[in-house]
């Protein structure tokens, strides 16, 4: 079993409902309840997903420190606290911890990149500052910058660094990586199409944008897998791929948001950069929801 082990099975990378006034947190509470009460494992607030980009400072962390209240304890939460700004990233993950989050998700610096003798300072100075463990972002088609196995490797020796939320796509690297950290790092798929595969290769579960819209059926994906029943988890990665396309046939968040308003859990309310979802994309999401009659 991987140290300081935060999670094992499917994580909702959650949204974050915004309208024009701000984050709202009405439907951010009933939202939480109802990923719980489906069985999701853990939650991640405020990353990718709950477009922590485009959220000021105050809002980041009400969103962390509410997400804490609301849980509860009932299941994991986990920060989305990484920056290309490392003292920022430093503050806002002293900020989480403080909150009583039980984990913080720190994402590769972008923009400005990095060299993996970079990447292992400012892992290490952010591990070294917080008091809950670290989960490791990596996603190269959003940062430009790839964490190497090798410097996976020497950041798995540093005892607050717990687990890898990988998506960089390479399942070769990824087996590669598995046999360099062994059961210092957790590994957890970054990417849904690939649940299965990571799980084969000893990953603890997904940090998942799928999970939004049925979190019930991404955490029994994970259990069937870890319970012994792998046919029964390859059915259910099978089942499961025209929506994982669909809710990425553009940027995400953008299709996960068009997707959870249909369900009536926010408005389909973005800031800019994002858009909202194309009309096309958006009817041929939402047929495949229907067949699955999620709306």
């Amino acid at each position: 079993m991987a140290k300081n082990l935060i999670f094992r099975g499917a994580a909702t990378a959650l949204i974050t409902p915004l309208n024009e006034s701000g984050i709202d947190f009405g439907k951010f509470g009933s939202l939480i309840d109802w990923q719980i009460s489906e069985g999701i494992d853990a939650l991640v607030i405020a990353a990718t997903t709950g477009e922590g980009s485009t959220l000021t400072d105050e809002e980041h962390k009400a969103a962390i420190s509410y997400a804490v209240e609301r849980v509860a304890g009932r299941v994991p939460v986990i920060a989305g606290t990484g920056s290309n700004h490392t003292d920022y990233a430093l503050s806002l993950s002293r900020y989480a911890c403080d909150a009583g989050v039980d984990g913080l998700l720190v994402v590769t610096p972008y923009y400005n990149k990095a060299t993996q003798g970079g990447l292992i300072k400012t892992f290490s100075m952010i591990a070294d500052a917080a008091t809950k463990p670290l989960i490791l972002y990596n996603v190269p088609s959003r940062t430009g910058l790839n964490i190497e196995v090798d410097t996976y490797a020497k950041l798995a020796d540093h005892p607050n660094i717990a687990g890898i939320k990988e998506a960089n796509g390479n399942i070769t690297s990824v087996a590669d990586t598995a046999r360099a950290v062994g059961d210092n790092l957790a590994i957890y798929s970054g990417n849904d199409d690939q649940i299965v595969p990571i799980l084969s290769l000893g990953g603890q579960g997904v940090i998942s944008v799928l999970a939004n819209v049925v979190p019930k059926a991404t955490h029994e994906l994970c259990q069937k897998w870890f319970d012994g029943d792998v046919k029964g988890s390859c059915a259910m990665q099978l089942e499961y791929m025209p929506l994982i396309h669909a809710l990425f046939s553009e940027v995400n968040p953008i299709p996960v948001k068009a997707a959870m308003a249909a369900m009536g859990w926010c408005e389909d309310y973005l800031r800019l950069p994002l858009t909202s979802m194309t009309d096309a994309k958006k009817a041929k999401m939402l047929e495949i929801m229907k067949g699955h009659k999620l709306i």
